[in-house]
């Protein structure tokens, strides 16, 4: 059973001015406006202070700063009962290109926090990815569980491995109170466009042929990104310490399905695409088994409607033109100069 209910009233998001960090940060302000949000973020190009934009300044407070600042943690830290730590870099092909930002955000600026947290006894709490388990067959019946060994694929979640290896080991060693989650892919408002649905959505914005890699058999487990929020809240405050949860919504499908919802919602043939090669060491497919979650803490998502989820997405980039665009061209940009 789960342990007695935490309630956080101080606590530090890494990442806050992230995709799946900010939205966090606005469902905590929603839900618990007795909680106060510190947001630490390094505000890198998927750092956007405009994600938090409107949020109530007497409960959620920026600081611009590097998780790997272990001078800043110790001036931060204390005074907060927990850290919930989103911050990370996560794009599969910019890992490829250039590995070492991911090495000391993922694994140097984990081991950073840990440090802090141990130091201070702080409740910390670990947001990581499905990627760490690998990658399924196809038509395979069974899906990831939290005891499944770990066999990361790419630069990117080999760091994110690194760093659920590291909480791991700092709970056993230093008795930090720690909890991890690995959730399967989020969507939603927020998500910055060199992602796969809104670079496909925003490409259709656009005029630009949306691309997909390979042949789009490839499959993902889709949650949309306020069902994450809310599971990571509940593992928080009611999650057993040392313990693994894996976050997901049972929304497998294939990324060439999902892009031709996307192009029959917008209007478009479901043909009209481009292929493009495919990504290096591309996994085949994620699938989550929330089980433990939903037995544990009772939780389930509330976003069962994939194509539901999916219009209001696309709804909200119709509608946030000017937050997307400054960044669109650079992203393309950046594709381009990979074949991609």
């Amino acid at each position: 059973m789960a342990g007695d209910a935490f309630k956080p009233r101080n606590i530090i998001v890494t990442g806050g001015c992230g995709f799946i960090g900010s939205n966090f940060v606005r469902w905590v302000a929603a839900n618990h406006p007795e909680c106060h949000v510190t947001v630490l973020d390094k505000l890198t190009y998927a750092g956007n202070p405009e994600n938090i934009a409107g949020l109530p300044a007497s409960q959620v407070e920026l600081v611009v700063g590097d998780v790997c600042d272990a001078g800043l943690l110790d001036r931060l830290v204390p005074g907060h009962d927990a850290i919930v730590h989103y911050a990370a870099e996560s794009h599969n092909d910019n890992s490829i290109a250039d590995p070492e930002p991911f090495v000391q955000t993922n694994v140097v600026g984990t081991y950073r926090l840990l440090q802090a947290a141990r130091k201070y006894d702080v409740r910390y709490h670990h947001v990581s990815t499905d990627e760490v388990y690998g990658d399924l067959a196809l038509g395979e019946p069974r899906r990831f569980e939290p005891d499944d060994p770990y066999r990361p694929s790419s630069p990117y979640s080999s760091t994110k491995a690194s760093s659920d290896l590291l909480v791991r080991a700092w709970h056993r060693t230093y008795g930090v109170r720690a909890t991890i989650s690995n959730c399967s892919n989020n969507y939603g408002p927020y998500q910055h466009v060199e992602k796969f649905i809104p670079r496909q959505v925003t490409n259709v914005l656009c005029g630009i042929r949306p691309k997909l890699y390979g042949t789009g058999e490839n499959v993902r487990d889709w949650i949309h990104t306020e069902d994450h929020s809310r599971a990571v809240w509940d593992i928080l405050t009611r999650g057993r310490i040392g313990e693994t949860y894996l976050i997901g919504a049972n929304g497998e499908r294939s990324n060439i399905d999902v892009l031709r919802e996307i192009l029959r919602q917008m209007g478009r043939p479901e043909d009209d695409f481009d292929w493009v090669r495919d990504r290096p060491g591309h996994d085949r497919r994620y699938a989550i088994d929330p089980t433990k979650l939903e037995r544990e803490l009772g939780w389930e998502p509330l976003h069962t409607d994939f194509r539901e989820g999916l219009a209001q997405t696309i709804e909200w980039y119709r509608d946030h033109e000017g937050w997307w665009r400054p960044a669109k061209e650079a992203t393309e940009a950046k594709y381009a100069a990979q074949g991609r």
